[in-house]
């Protein structure tokens, strides 16, 4: 199993909530969709939580979280992704991609595939 870990920064125009709702109602359901293409067995958003206990931890930090949230998505391997090569793999690729690009600032949105390390669980 591998996860793809995605940090995501929202675009300058776009509120939080803005965001947070493009995210989870537009672009959720559109990776749903793709999911079985594109090998995805698990896909989970975490959004930032502006409360007084994040307020908390986020000072004794130093300020406020840099992101607005993180995707997590699992494979089933490097290999069974590499094999991936379809038509249609690429097709639904591209149209997440081009979505991510109407609310995420790619650019500085670091992404990475790494090894899951359960330590307390």
């Amino acid at each position: 199993m591998i996860k793809l870990t995605f940090c995501l920064r929202r675009l300058p125009h776009l509120t939080r909530e803005e965001f947070q709702t493009y995210w989870r109602e537009t672009h959720a359901p559109l990776v749903a969709k793709h999911a079985k293409t594109l090998g995805i067995l698990r896909y989970v958003q975490n959004h930032t939580a502006y409360d007084e206990m994040n307020a908390g931890m986020q000072a004794s930090r130093g300020g406020p979280p840099s992101y607005d949230g993180v995707a997590e998505l699992w494979f089933e391997s490097e290999e069974a992704m590499a094999a991936n090569t379809s038509e249609a793999a690429a097709k639904a690729g591209a149209e997440l991609l081009e979505d991510e690009k109407k609310f995420i600032d790619l650019a500085n949105s670091p992404l990475w595939f790494g090894d899951e390390l359960e330590v307390v669980g």
